[in-house]
């Protein structure tokens, strides 16, 4: 294994700590700000990586990923514990709808700001220019990645208790109860759409134009 090779690793590995941490960091964060002390209860309110760490989302499939040589890099934290009546009870729907979104915009607003700093490193002129260049590339890809993943309308997912609640903002009881009715084949069906590479490649269509948008030419 070459030294671009390890310094490769190191920056994908310590970019996707800090994208999957944040993420539910600021979920917590979120929640405590409208009176919810579940998470910081807990211990999670902590950028401790070790209380984040998810054995599956945060080590097996980002590692699977890497050695079949795929397109992007993913994974997920531990998810943090939520008292959404709590939250509710602070902030109505809307803070309900905040707290979903928090991760994401977490993300987007990480993502968005390390892309300035792209031009900086390019070309890299040494080993810590390199991976510097790495980190923030790597950073933003995954940010992206992370962000539209976890805006899919699919249960579990942030999208969907965003749009749950939304939609019982809305009065919509109707939808609400149709779209609870396929929470418990909601990881089937992710499961489904990540290995089929024709809908995978679908639903990530707006990675790209997210890139594009934001990095500079």
């Amino acid at each position: 294994m070459g030294d671009v090779d390890i310094i490769k690793i190191a920056a994908s590995i310590l970019a996707l700590a800090i994208a999957v941490i944040g993420h539910e960091y600021m979920h917590g964060w979120v929640a405590y700000r409208y009176g919810d002390p579940t998470a910081k209860l807990a211990g999670r309110l902590s950028l401790n990586p070790i209380r984040h760490v998810d054995p599956v989302g945060t080590i097996l499939i980002p590692s699977i990923l890497y050695i079949t040589g795929a397109p992007f890099l993913f994974g997920w934290a531990k998810p943090v514990p939520i008292d959404m009546q709590r939250v509710m009870a602070g902030g109505g729907y809307g803070a309900a709808i905040a707290v979903s979104l928090a991760g994401i915009t977490y993300n987007l607003i990480l993502a968005v700001l390390l892309a300035t700093f792209l031009p900086l490193f390019y070309p890299p002129q040494s080993i810590l220019s390199a991976l510097m260049y790495l980190f923030i590339a790597q950073s933003v890809m995954i940010n992206v990645v992370l962000a539209v993943f976890n805006l899919w309308p699919i249960p579990p997912l942030d999208g969907s208790q965003a749009l749950r609640y939304g939609a019982m903002a809305m009065g919509w009881n109707g939808f609400v109860r149709r779209y609870e009715a396929i929470y418990p084949y909601g990881m089937i069906i992710l499961i489904t759409i990540l290995f089929i590479p024709q809908i995978t490649s679908l639903f990530f269509a707006p990675v790209n134009w997210i890139l594009r948008l934001i990095i500079p030419s």
